[in-house]
């Protein structure tokens, strides 16, 4: 049966960045069914044998992958080894097998009750637990001679086809053999979405059907409309080798600043998460920082970062950006980033609750070492810091902050526009602040009551429906108004088209993940600062995102 939205042959989705791939299908083997408690037929010692051999197997496989990704994943998987080969687990197997248990439910079974140990224990040990889980079912799955769970590995390039994958999967995926990725779960905000834009991987997320696609079978993931096309025809492949060409090219022109075809410039930021990815970000063109994440400081610890820790880290990163702009969100916990010295867990939806610039007002200790270890690092550097609050819904809010930077001895203070209430504020906001950077994640789900992680209603979760560039044009207007610069960090700044509106409704900074800066580059120099108004007035007539994309490309076309 043809699945809803989709015609034969083709399926329907929310396409990842602008790219196109074309190859045959390798699927996600699904992780086995969890093994009964039942009691072996074989003698104990058998069972032990069959287990501890299935472990042995698993963990040199393990370390044989990792030796071959080299990096940052083959410390992942070197963990996940370790796992695997700790005497405690190899004993409390063993004692199951000698009360009579199957290897399967005695590997399962121990490594789940040394799995909920160390969630019990919170933080990076609880972390790993979903490490365990996952070395326990390729056990399970070697047991039962079943392939690995994760990703396949059939010796030669293919599109990867799964339900969707864990953020681990999405990190360790080879380059050189995945040649795109289709997922039937996920919206365009999903971590696997995120990661994958991250990367510059070609992805179709949410396409519904995809279950249907067969191992081997030919496919063309086109993101740039969102299908994915099955037995595509030659003609068909043809045009997506052109255009595969035709984006080598782009990404391997020379960078230049961002700016439109009549010179109006557009500095492209990079949105980092990390010190680690700055350079990258320099060689492939950024102009400094449009969105540094201060998260990773602070998720998988029980207690905030020491005000010294954080000022290392702080330094490490604005060091690759001497003279150059970098705005640091402070902390944005809570919703799907609880912090337990910070935010409540009990919130029935935390997305509405106290999150953002909310949750550290209410702890402002927080807030405040956060800002002078901004400070100290900044003076330390010559990078231009820029700080903004997260989740700035009032007018009070972008106030108080602001007051609060400045006084702990930062340049420049403002606020990120990420809900309806501070896009229809901008105006007094701005009067009380430096400057506005918008989220255009957050303002989606929030201006379309639509959850960014929930994948049944991921295309409402479309940042070109009309609605939100209402909002958008907002506070483009107030940053003329009052004289004060207005970016854009959300996902919507990679997508190039929609880069060129985001210009036309007053935007004048935008910032992206790195993958997405040559074509962002790119696509602005085909285009004046009129023909970008006059893009984005065609959007804005409109009532859909779908109308919203065709009204650009025709009046872009002109």
């Amino acid at each position: 049966m043809t699945p809803a939205g989709s015609s034969a042959g083709m399926l329907i989705g929310t396409g990842i960045g602008q790219g196109v791939a074309h190859g045959p299908v390798a699927r996600m083997a699904p992780p086995p069914a969890a093994p009964l408690a039942e009691k072996s037929t074989l003698a104990p010692e058998k069972e032990r044998e069959r287990a501890a051999e299935a472990v042995s197997a698993v963990a040199a496989d393990l370390a044989a992958r990792g030796e071959k990704a080299g990096g940052e994943a083959q410390e992942v998987l070197e963990a996940q080894v370790m796992m695997a080969q700790d005497p405690s687990l190899a004993e409390a197997v063993e004692a199951k097998t000698a009360e009579g248990s199957r290897a399967e439910w005695a590997v399962h079974s121990a490594f789940e009750e040394f799995a909920e140990m160390l969630k019990g224990l919170g933080g990076y040990l609880g972390e790993r637990a979903a490490d365990l889980n996952d070395v326990s079912q390729r056990v399970v799955a070697h047991l039962r001679g079943l392939p690995a769970p994760g990703v396949p590995d059939p010796g030669r390039p293919f599109v990867l086809v799964a339900r969707d994958l864990a953020p681990a999967d999405t990190a360790l995926l080879d380059l050189d053999k995945v040649l795109a990725l289709v997922t039937v779960e996920g919206g365009p905000t999903s971590h696997t979405a995120i990661l994958a834009r991250g990367a510059g991987i070609t992805a179709v997320v949410g396409a519904r059907g995809a279950e249907t696609l067969a191992e081997g079978q030919d496919i063309i993931v086109d993101a740039a409309s969102s299908h994915v096309i099955a037995d595509p025809t030659a003609e068909q492949r043809a045009e997506v080798q052109r255009r595969i060409e035709q984006r080598a090219a782009v990404q391997s022109a020379p960078v230049t600043p961002g700016a439109l075809a009549d010179g109006t410039a557009v500095p492209l930021l990079a949105n980092l998460g990390s010190p680690e990815g700055a350079e990258n970000a320099v060689q492939l063109g950024a102009e400094g920082v449009g969105l540094f994440r201060t998260e990773f400081l602070f998720l998988s610890s029980d207690r905030a970062p020491s005000v010294d820790e954080q000022a290392k880290a702080y330094t490490q990163l604005l060091e690759a950006f001497p003279g150059k702009k970098v705005v640091v969100r402070v902390l944005d916990a809570g919703a799907d980033k609880p912090l337990p010295f910070l935010t409540n867990d009990e919130e029935e939806n935390p997305a509405l609750g106290l999150r953002g610039i909310r949750a550290l007002l209410a702890k402002q200790e927080v807030l405040e070492d956060q800002l002078t270890a901004l400070a100290q690092a900044e003076a330390a550097t010559e990078a231009d810091v820029w700080v903004m609050a997260p989740m700035v819904s009032t007018v009070e809010e972008a106030e108080q902050f602001t007051e609060l930077a400045l006084a702990h001895g930062l340049k420049t203070a403002g606020v990120m526009v990420e809900v309806p209430s501070s896009a229809l504020l901008a105006e007094p906001i701005l009067q009380r602040t430096g400057f506005a950077s918008i989220g255009t994640n957050d303002l989606t789900q929030y201006a379309m009551a639509a959850d960014r992680l929930l994948g049944s209603v991921a295309s409402l979760q479309d940042p070109w429906h009309p609605a939100v560039l209402r909002l958008i044009r907002e506070v483009g207007a107030a940053g003329r108004s009052a004289s004060k610069p207005v970016g854009v960090c959300g996902e919507a700044a990679a997508d190039p088209l929609l880069a060129v509106v985001l210009v036309g409704l007053g935007v004048n900074t935008l910032s992206m993940a790195p993958a997405a800066l040559a074509e962002v580059r790119y696509e602005l120099s085909q285009h004046t600062a009129d023909s970008a108004r006059a893009a984005a007035e065609a959007a804005l007539g409109t009532t859909s995102a779908a109308a919203a994309r065709a009204a650009v490309r025709e009046a872009l076309t002109q």
